[in-house]
């Protein structure tokens, strides 16, 4: 009997219909059937979530279904579901939640040729912002690797032995934040950590009822501050104290102290919610900061966090209120140069900014060889009346492109990074900018392999100065217009466009642009002629190894099936059509559909293409007359004596 590969552990409750959504991911994995099982654990559920399960277990010997009561939190139903688990490695997955097809069998494989403990899968969701943590695969790694902190869902497969060597387990009964404690534990624990980022592997999507968004946060029974406490005691005690404020405990205390604890001082929250149950949040906040979190943590920050750090720990709750109304009103900026095609990419220059809500930079000012927080953001923000200190602009600052695949949800990184830099703006005044070049390969950008048919879009997130904005990427081109030409790029279409909103995006596979009124007008400056059915065009970029695209198109009054294909030796593609068409001699527009302008000429004689020219061609007066007396036979013989 083959041996259990994985373990899929699944907590249910009261899940109804999400169930059979999320079971056909589950069960139609790439990897054997019998080499995986899906471990189904039913914490109590009260509807006919069970009945469900059941079913489900019955046309899948794979399937176990086991029941507790109800806990009322997810640990203890996938601490039962680990007792029962046979697999040499377990993966946690939500009962609202699915897998990519191939998930199980592409994670088990990397987790086997690295010999790892734990294993953070791609993830793709409506949810939350793309983490840059999965922007290349990493064979090993371990927690000096602080990136990890930006993924604490238990949404990962782990070693069996691993956890039982360890004995992790999940807190037990409502207790919040227990992924975090689960988790950071494996993080400390383990030898070797790897990251599949080539794969989607796990879909963590919203559902439609917000069932899945966590609830009652704060509500005491469930105990967030002390949960809170817990999980940084365990990351004190797994790594050394230091002053050094890039230690790695700092660096990992980091992440909880600007999730947990700075989310209670900053929009949207304080803004949002009733601002009685704030102000306690606030004072819990403040009370953990203070007795938690050494001075490196707060020291380590960037400017505008540093300074909700020092509201906070000062109790200023009124001050952290203004500091957030002003921060909400800071935008990204994104500035994009002419998008064009080189080498089969579309590649572009990208300039990224942070803007004042009165629209103009967000800016530094230098003083006394010092630079200082723009002074505008911080107006009425106690404490600030002689400015904001800022030792280090570039402290924690990045920007990076991303693509995300509009059908799909997943997240794509070009290549190429960006730059943070200064930028001078005269009078003792910089702006902290981020610029680099999108160089975007549909054929390479999907992990290695070519992009999906569908739009996908493009996005920048820039995290300057303590603020983070995930930005559109726009550019100066009309609205709904194209960005430059198409592209012939393995066998597909790519078509840059600026959509509505002025977002630039790129439609591989024509699933909403098609090739045709866009493009006619270029089409319509083409100058060239060949002899045959074959014609080079001035608006297509195509990679030599692409293959031919079919494209439909009439010639004369006649709809034909014509090809798009490498030129060879250009960067160009060339329009083929059939050599025989049943059409009268002459001179034939050859269209796009919908579109007015012809995409070339066809010549044809006796039934035969002669050549094709661009609208643009200029042949001599005494050609085209020939061409209009095809048919004449002393013509034709005149022209086989010219060889023409």
């Amino acid at each position: 009997m083959p041996r259990v590969k994985v373990s899929v552990i699944v907590p249910v409750h009261n899940t109804g219909k999400y169930v059979d959504e999320c079971a056909p991911s589950l069960l139609g994995q790439s990897l054997p059937a019998d080499e995986y099982e899906v471990v189904y654990v039913d914490d109590g559920s009260t509807d006919d979530t069970l009945s469900r399960l059941e079913k489900i277990a019955a046309g899948h010997p794979n399937v176990q279904v086991h029941t507790q009561p109800n806990s009322g939190w997810p640990g203890a139903p996938r601490n039962l579901g680990m007792k029962h688990a046979r697999g040499e490695y377990i993966q946690f997955v939500d009962h609202d939640d699915t897998l990519g097809p191939e998930a199980l069998e592409r994670l088990y494989e990397h987790a086997k040729r690295n010999d790892a403990d734990v294993v953070l899968g791609k993830m793709s969701s409506t949810m939350v912002r793309p983490r840059r943590l999965f922007r290349h695969t990493v064979d090993a790694c371990t927690i000096e690797n602080d990136e990890l902190m930006q993924s604490m869902s238990p949404h990962k497969m782990f070693r069996r032995a691993f956890v039982e060597e360890h004995g992790l387990r999940f807190p037990e009964g409502p207790w919040i934040l227990e992924d975090l404690a689960f988790v950071s534990a494996a993080y400390l624990k383990a030898e070797r950590i790897s990251i599949l980022a080539d794969y989607p592997v796990y879909y963590w999507m919203k559902r439609d009822d917000g069932g899945n968004n966590t609830q009652h946060r704060f509500n005491p029974k469930h105990g967030f501050w002390s949960n809170t406490r817990t999980i940084i005691g365990q990351l004190k005690d797994g790594t050394p104290a230091s002053d050094d404020i890039d230690a790695l405990q700092n660096r990992l205390l980091h992440r909880i102290y600007h999730v947990e604890i700075l989310s209670r001082t900053r929009e949207p929250e304080i803004l949002r919610e009733d601002p009685a149950e704030q102000r306690q949040r606030f004072e819990a906040a403040r009370e953990v900061a203070l007795e938690e979190f050494p001075a490196a943590v707060r020291d380590g920050l960037p400017a505008v966090s540093r300074l909700r750090a020092t509201l906070l720990e000062a109790g200023d709750f009124d001050g952290a209120v203004t500091l957030a109304e002003r921060v909400r009103e800071v935008k990204a900026r994104s500035a994009v140069g002419e998008p064009r095609w080189a080498d089969g990419r579309l590649v572009a220059d990208v300039t990224l900014d942070l803007l004042r809500g009165d629209g103009e930079p967000l800016i530094l000012v230098e003083r006394d060889g010092k630079q200082y927080l723009d002074p505008e953001l911080l107006a009425g923000v106690p404490g600030t009346e002689d400015g904001w200190e800022v030792p280090d602009p570039f402290r924690l600052a990045y920007a990076e492109l991303v693509v995300k695949d509009r059908d799909r949800e997943d997240w794509w990184y070009p290549e190429g990074d960006l730059e943070v830099r200064l930028k001078p703006l005269g009078d003792g005044r910089t702006q902290v900018i981020a610029s680099g070049q999108l160089s975007l390969d549909p054929e390479r950008l999907a992990g290695g392999r070519p992009l999906e048919r569908g739009v996908h879009d493009v996005w920048a997130y820039v995290q300057l100065l303590g603020v983070d904005r995930l930005v559109r990427v726009t550019g100066e081109g009309t609205p709904g217009t194209p960005a430059t030409g198409p592209a012939l790029t393995g066998g597909r279409l790519s078509l840059p466009y600026w959509t509505g909103s002025g977002q630039l995006a790129l439609d591989v596979d024509q699933r909403q642009r098609k090739l045709g009124q866009d493009t006619s007008s270029v089409a319509a400056s083409n100058t060239g002629r060949s002899e045959g059915s074959s014609l080079p065009l001035p608006y297509i970029a195509a990679t030599a190894d692409s293959a031919p695209v079919r494209v439909k198109v009439t010639v004369g009054t006649l709809g034909v099936q014509a090809e798009l294909l490498p030129a060879p030796g250009t960067d160009r593609a060339r329009l083929r059509l059939p050599a025989r068409l049943k059409l009268p001699a002459g001179r034939h527009p050859v269209n796009l559909p919908k579109t007015a302008r012809p995409l070339a000429y066809a010549v044809v004689r006796d039934g035969t293409v002669l050549r094709l020219e661009g609208p643009a061609y200029e042949a001599g007066g005494g050609r085209r007359f020939l061409d209009s007396l095809a048919d004449n036979r002393q013509v034709r013989r005149v022209r086989r004596w010219l060889g023409l």
